[in-house]
């Protein structure tokens, strides 16, 4: 319901302002500033009354932490390379 209310709003400001003649084009910045303080008090407002994110979850480590290390060996021609996991 408040998001519908701040989109017809801003929709009716919108409106307001493009309806403007030429002749008082002089006029259109003070509305033009006084929207952006209400579509800015309408942001605000919806921001403020959202919710607050849920707290970060814990997760121990596991018993031991393990990583993987790149490892060179000897296959009986030449040196090469394997990816082994060590774990402290």
């Amino acid at each position: 319901m408040n998001k519908t209310f701040a989109a017809l709003l801003a929709l009716a400001m919108v409106a307001g302002l493009a309806t403007t003649t030429p002749a008082s084009a002089q006029r259109a910045l003070g509305a033009a500033i006084a929207g952006g303080i209400i579509g800015g008090a309408i942001v605000g407002g919806a921001v403020a009354a959202s919710q607050a994110p849920p707290p970060p979850v814990y997760v121990a480590p596991g018993p031991y932490p393990c990583r993987w290390v790149r490892e060179r060996f000897w296959d009986g021609y030449e040196w090469r390379f394997r990816r082994v996991q060590y774990c402290d």
